[in-house]
């Protein structure tokens, strides 16, 4: 379907033809025309299928055609991370070029100058802000912050945000919200995991939303062009494999994905033993940090870099040769964004995953959603014997457990600017 066949005006056609976007992704095909009729929404989709378009501009659609209050707040967008804020900020700029709609991106750092210019734009009312959860509450606390004309508020990447420990910062948000208000959720999964439990989302989904309309697309299967791999072996050969991989050459792009923040920093440590070039990336680090070990990655002043999930999705690094997973990801969704790092941009990649006794089960899962089995690649002789692929029978299933919407709950399915072109 083209742009031009859905219900939106002329300011919004004229920036999507000057950006050269003319046919609809699936995910806006489905999605903008239940924005444009004002009901909430709940949308699963993977990065990658053009969401951002896809919440940004039906409410551009709705907010150039006036109607709305003037130097007030009329939409927030919350974001997990800076990261992701400043790329919804750099789309938003682009899709608002020819309509009077001013915008605010407001997210962490150590820059006064930056805490003084988000003050500004919150305080003057800037039509859209573009917020992580803890910044925004940081300048809801000071009181000069009005959310009470917001008609439009959008969770992106909602099952990150929960599962980065943000549900009591949104339900603290919510609070300044008002009742009558359109609300739109998307999310690339909704997984089970420890602090970001079925329960919470569905009391999340239940407190914050009014009989949402639910669309999910189907995950994609991984490029045609990745080489996956896999070595099953024990907990204690994985460092042991790594050594043997950068024995005689290190890749110049390698992303490492371990399952927490302390296994992260385990693997870190142990390769900046084997004198390797290694950074790392979780969520303890300081907004400032994070930056820098990017900067130095994408520079390749680092060429491995040790990570959590955090950058799995939202962030562009196009050529990655590498990506290895020391443990088994969580579910198919996740093993999807994570290899999806390597092999863009008509480039190759590899990515391998490590595989221990009680992984072996949740490997099969994610083996069964791609259709095919994974190649086993023996484990080097010196680490001694490895233990035999003997996964549990998991029937046909596609990797995607307790992703199940129930009708009327949930699915677990730059610098800042404010233009003020009013």
């Amino acid at each position: 379907m083209k742009f031009s066949e859905l219900k939106l005006n002329d300011r919004v056609l004229e920036a999507l033809d000057a950006m050269r976007f003319d046919e609809c992704t699936p995910v806006q095909e489905q999605t903008i025309p239940v924005i444009l009729d004002g009901k909430d929404l709940i949308a699963v989709a993977q990065t990658g299928t053009g969401k951002t378009a896809a919440f940004l501009l039906p409410v551009l659609n709705k907010l150039s055609e006036g109607g709305h209050p003037e130097d007030a707040i009329n939409c927030i967008v919350m974001s997990p991370t800076r990261e992701l804020a400043q790329q919804i900020d750099q789309q938003m700029e682009g899709f608002s070029y020819f309509m009077p709609v001013s915008s605010v991106a407001v997210y962490g750092g150590n820059d006064g100058v930056l805490f003084e210019q988000q003050k500004k734009g919150l305080s003057l009312g800037a039509d859209v802000v573009i917020a992580t959860p803890g910044r925004l509450i940081a300048h809801l606390s000071l009181g000069y912050v009005d959310l009470s004309k917001v008609s439009y508020f959008i969770l992106d990447e909602a099952d990150r945000m929960l599962d980065m420990g943000f549900y009591e910062d949104i339900m603290q948000i919510v609070k300044y919200l008002p009742k009558e208000r359109q609300t739109i959720m998307f999310s690339a999964t909704m997984p089970a995991k420890p602090h970001c439990t079925p329960a919470k989302i569905q009391q999340l989904v239940k407190t914050i939303l009014n009989n949402p309309v639910e669309v999910k697309l189907a995950v994609s299967k991984p490029a045609e062009k990745i080489v996956q791999a896999a070595y099953v072996c024990y907990e204690n050969q994985k460092l042991g494999i790594v050594r043997s991989l950068f024995a005689e050459e290190v890749p110049e792009r390698v992303i490492i994905f371990a399952s927490s923040k302390i296994k992260v920093k385990e693997v870190a440590k142990a390769l900046k033993m084997m004198k390797l070039n290694v950074g790392e990336m979780h969520s303890d680090l300081e907004q400032a940090q994070r930056e820098f070990i990017m900067h130095e990655f994408k520079s390749g002043r680092i060429n491995i870099l040790v990570a959590t999930d955090i950058v799995s999705r939202g962030i562009d690094i196009d050529d990655i040769r590498l990506v290895i997973n020391f443990d088994v990801p969580h579910d198919s969704e996740d093993y999807v964004h994570r290899i999806g790092r390597t092999a863009r941009a008509n480039n190759d990649g590899v990515a391998i995953t490590f595989v221990n006794e009680k992984e072996q089960t949740n490997f099969k899962h994610i083996e069964n959603f791609l259709e095919k089995d994974i190649y086993k690649i023996p484990v080097p002789s010196e680490l001694g014997e490895a233990p035999a692929y003997k996964p549990r029978n998991t029937g046909t299933g596609n990797g995607n457990r307790s992703r199940n919407f129930r009708k009327g709950g949930g699915k677990r399915s730059g610098g800042d600017r404010s233009k003020s072109r009013k």
